[in-house]
């Protein structure tokens, strides 16, 4: 663990709503259905509706950032893109990897009287589905992913942020952001709240404290251990 002089423990203890990204600290969204082969998916689908080839995207393998391609250079296309993406991450869902501590850092909210909201750049329907199909939807208090259709609204854009602090009545001071990725942090930043980084592969705990996490972890069970 890295980051600030003080504890975990001590980050954690006057907060009382957790903002938790989902793909990497809830679970691996794409474990077994892999993001190229979404993407490829997406780019058929779209050549069936189009009928020609989009220019510029054929070589992007990850899904969310092919979203932001083709609402960027075919507007036009943004919604059904969303639309067709969100499916796929249903798909995807449901053949998701856990993250074991990420479960525990939602059971350890509840046993301690903190909200959480999951706050992602993927479908909430999708996240939904996965909440249903794991028995974890008590413990989430709202699901707030990228608005339909305005790709935009992802991080590192701070708007799912303010709007999930807005809907439990959160104060920046009063909660915590908890990503994977650099977008995360610069998100939680634009949105006055401090930022845990979660590095779950090599290389990325640098990232994360050069984006500016107050923390960084290697495991969402130290999170969890910290909350309890």
């Amino acid at each position: 663990m890295t980051g600030a002089s003080s504890s975990l423990a001590d980050l954690l203890r006057p907060v009382k709503h957790v903002l938790l990204d989902f793909d990497g600290p809830v679970c691996s969204v794409f474990a077994g259905l892999p993001a190229p082969e979404v993407a490829r998916r997406l780019r058929l689908g779209l050549l069936a509706v189009g009928g020609q080839a989009l220019d510029g995207v054929e070589a992007e393998t990850d899904p969310l950032a092919l979203l932001r391609l083709i609402a960027d250079r075919h507007p036009d296309l943004a919604a059904t893109t969303d639309s067709s993406l969100a499916s796929l991450e249903t798909e995807a869902v449901l053949m998701a990897r856990p993250n074991p501590g990420g479960e525990s850092v939602l059971r350890a909210c509840a046993r301690t009287g903190r909200s959480v909201s999951l706050v992602s750049n993927n479908a909430g329907s999708a996240i939904e589905a996965y909440l249903t199909a794991q028995g974890l939807s008590g413990y989430v208090a709202g699901v707030f992913g990228r608005t339909p259709g305005d790709p935009s609204s992802m991080k590192p854009d701070p708007r799912l942020l303010l709007e999930a602090m807005e809907v439990v009545g959160s104060k920046p001071e009063q909660s915590i952001f908890i990503g994977d990725a650099a977008r995360d942090v610069q998100a939680g930043a634009a949105a006055g709240v401090a930022t845990i980084g979660y590095a779950n592969k090599p290389g990325k705990a640098s990232v994360l404290a050069a984006a500016g996490a107050v923390v960084v972890v290697d495991s969402m069970q130290h999170i969890a251990e910290a909350i309890r």
